[in-house]
């Protein structure tokens, strides 16, 4: 009898309920005796408490048998991933005793005094950036954040808050709530499911039931921060509703961005993260799927409104966003192209890419960003407009936005230059703020002077600048414009120093502040960087196209070409004339010894033939290039081109933009509103590890729905991540569609009040 071989179950990563997961293999256990690391169940390591040799021992050697990635150890255990390369450099040359941590040294006496540290907690509690704040007492921002950690530590007992336990230990692992079921089935929303299929249901109201351990609870921190954008209500205002249906409005759009927040910016991502997880977060029993949300996307683009969207969101964002350093501006706003290449089949038209250095088929877009960097506004340029170009179509559309008649500086690079556009913006209450283009000559040494500006953070910059007034030429009829030029000194690859050159039109703006918001467009391009590779900026969302409007006039071809030829034709022409000049001259000198030169006119016009030929030549090219008309319909030299769909594109460029503009928002918070003392290079990065992390959903209290986080791996992120629960518990925000109010809290700090009630 043939005998059937049975399946050995694997082993899970640790025998401790407790452990943390590192990757798919290593899991990671630290209480009060000490630490233990699983590799695929088994005990591999394991340390005493204050051992501190043992411990980076062990997670370097994590790293060297490739357990898991560099960055899922690191934060494991707490430190960067620097920190964890240098571990293993010091095991693999000096062996564990390397490891050992140095005996600090002497300290200096401390520069912090009473009244030091009473300015330091009265300036903080104005709200002002910890950056500021030292800034202008004359110490570090690491000196504030110390001088408000004591503080703290006077009104609390010192174990009542986890940023203040030993920082290298693990998190703590707690129990689901009382009474919090872990991962319940999801709510029977089969009910509205049929009337929605009859199409007698406006929407599925959002319904929370009590769940433990929710994977993806983190996206509810990213509710305030996205009702800011104005996305929600902004689409209400524009759209009305979506026809009837399971699916409503708000759960497209706060899907999409909490889809996009979460990794997956595409339509097709949802595919690649569980629908009944994203479903608890919507209040649903499940997501959309891939066809649904298209489905819905295609009837809002049906609208073609999606332009008024992004119009009115710019509004929302806009309104109120004066510059107290740029005095009377209503705003700072940076304008750019973007060339979105495209790969598919259609005929699209070609356009130059600076990214990827030749022409490729593309589509246009101009983006607007605030002074931030964070995008405003983006509309669809018309194929092959120049920057120039669509500047001045955008005005109109600015001071609809800005709504009154401040006046605005807009930023842009040399691809604007246009002395004629600079007259018009100003005369429109727009302020030019751009580089100067072409050949200028350097200023004097003497005028140069230091100029310094304190931006937002409290960082201040210095630079070595010259301020003048200078005359810049409109058009060929003599016409100036007078306008500011700031010229600093910057070093060459090559070594030396050259001059570059700023122009405004803005006579109040400070020096250093002009030189700053020049510096500060590159914001602009960072977004662009950041959002291929996060957001899918340059994905396609919408494969369809219409054809281009053959009437359309554009640029001929031809005429360029022509224009080569005049250009060889008088190259040739001019050599020519020169080879003739030396013939004739050598012709007329007489040979030495002699006194008389005979020239006839046979040798003459054998010396002048080739002349006449390249003057012919000339002659018939410029007629040739004259004849040819400069612009002609796009049907004559491209029949049958395409340009692709809009409506859609523009719009998951709104959902995008609100999901980036939450992002930093969230970071911005973590930098002024925390003390995470690495914030300043992780903020980005912690929040979203935040946003994907798992929790508890509480609507136990009426009127309100508390999220549990889970604490982070490491102490000191879940520190931060409970002071910003605390900071967006006070926003007291609505879960969209329904009257609960979201209240933000970590496990840790709810331990800890309660051992403190007990």
């Amino acid at each position: 009898m043939m005998g059937v071989m049975t399946s050995q179950l694997p082993l899970p990563m640790a025998m401790d309920a407790s452990a943390v997961p590192i990757g798919l293999a290593v899991s990671l256990v630290e209480d009060e005796t000490g630490g233990r690391a699983f590799v695929h169940g088994e005990l591999s390591y394991a340390w005493d408490v204050g051992d501190t040799a043992t411990r980076r021992f062990t997670a370097a050697k994590l790293a060297d048998i490739k357990a898991a990635s560099v960055a899922e150890i690191s934060a494991a255990f707490g430190v960067d991933p620097g920190t964890l390369w240098r571990w293993r450099q010091v095991l693999a040359m000096d062996g564990v005793l390397g490891l050992a941590p140095e005996k600090p040294g002497p300290r200096g006496p401390s520069r912090l005094t009473e009244s030091m540290m009473s300015e330091i907690r009265a300036l903080r509690s104005t709200g002002l950036p910890l950056r500021a704040v030292g800034a202008k007492v004359g110490v570090s921002e690491f000196t504030v954040r110390r001088t408000l950690a004591m503080e703290t530590a006077a009104q609390e007992p010192a174990t009542a808050h986890p940023s203040r336990q030993d920082p290298e230990a693990g998190p703590v692992i707690t129990e689901p709530a009382e009474g919090l079921p872990v991962l319940p089935a999801a709510a029977d929303r089969s009910g509205e499911r049929a009337w929605a299929r009859t199409g007698l249901l406006e929407c599925a109201a959002p319904a929370f039931a009590p769940a433990a351990r929710v994977p993806l609870a983190g996206l509810f921190l990213a509710l305030p921060a996205l009702v800011n954008t104005g996305l929600l209500e902004c689409a209400k205002e524009v759209f009305g509703a979506l026809p009837n249906g399971f699916y409503g409005l708000d759960t497209i759009l706060t899907g999409a961005v909490f889809q996009a927040l979460a990794g997956e910016p595409r339509a097709e991502g949802i595919t690649r993260i569980d629908p009944v997880a994203m479903g608890r977060v919507l209040g649903l029993d499940r997501a959309p799927e891939v066809k649904t949300l298209r489905r819905k996307t295609a009837a809002l683009a049906g609208t073609g409104r999606a332009g008024e969207l992004l119009t009115a969101m710019a509004t929302r964002h806009l309104n109120g966003s004066g510059d107290e350093e740029g005095g009377g501006l209503a705003a700072v706003l940076y304008v750019d192209g973007h060339v979105r290449a495209y790969q598919g089949t259609r005929k699209i038209g070609k356009v130059h890419s600076t990214r990827l250095k030749f022409p490729v088929p593309a589509t246009e877009e101009t983006w607007v960003a605030d002074g931030h960097g964070s995008p405003v506004l983006v509309v669809m340029a018309e194929p092959g407009a120049a920057l120039t170009g669509e500047l001045r179509r955008l005005l109109p559309t600015l001071r609809l936005i800005i709504g009154d008649d401040r006046r605005v500086l807009v930023g842009f690079d040399r691809g604007g230059w246009s002395p004629a556009l600079f007259q018009h913006m100003s005369s429109a209450g727009f302020d030019v703020l751009t580089w100067r283009k072409g050949t200028t000559g350097d200023i004097d040494d003497s005028l140069f002077s230091e100029v310094t500006h304190t931006d937002e953070h409290g960082q201040t910059r210095t630079w070595a600048a010259a301020d003048i007034r200078v005359e810049v030429p409109v058009g060929t009829t003599g016409e100036v414009l007078s306008m500011r030029q700031i010229s600093r000194k910057v070093k060459v690859p090559a070594g030396g120093l050259r001059q570059i050159h700023i122009l405004t039109t803005d006579t109040n703006l400070a020096t250093g502040e002009a030189i700053y918001r020049m510096g500060a467009r590159w914001r602009q391009e960072n977004y662009f960087r950041y959002a291929r590779i996060r957001f899918a900026l340059d994905s396609h969302d919408a494969y369809t196209s219409t054809d281009d409007d053959p009437e359309r006039s554009v640029p001929n071809p031809a005429k360029r070409k022509a224009y080569q030829n005049v250009l060889t034709a008088k190259t040739r022409y001019g050599k020519a004339l020169a080879d003739t000049d030396a013939a004739l001259l050598a012709a007329r000198t007489p040979a030495p010894g002699t006194a008389t030169v005979l020239i006839t006119n046979a040798g003459h016009n054998a010396i002048t033939a080739d002349l006449f030929t390249a003057q012919t030549v000339f002659e018939e090219a410029q007629a040739v290039h004259k004849e040819i008309p400069a612009r002609v319909p796009l049907g004559d030299i491209a029949p049958g081109q395409q340009v692709l769909d809009t409506e859609t594109k523009l719009l998951t460029h709104a959902i995008r933009m609100a999901a980036f503009n939450t992002a930093t928002t969230l970071a911005r918070e973590i930098r002024t509103n925390t003390g995470y003392a690495r914030a300043d290079d992780e903020a980005h990065a912690l929040i979203r590890q935040a946003l994907t992390t798992s929790g508890d959903i509480d609507p136990g209290r009426d009127g309100y729905l508390t999220i549990r986080l889970d604490p982070l791996p490491t102490k000191r992120p879940t520190a931060a991540i409970a002071e910003l629960c605390d900071h967006l518990t006070s926003t007291e925000t609505r879960y969209p569609g329904t009257d609960r109010i979201l209240r933000f809290e970590t496990k840790e700090t709810r331990n800890v009040a309660q051992r403190i009630k007990r």
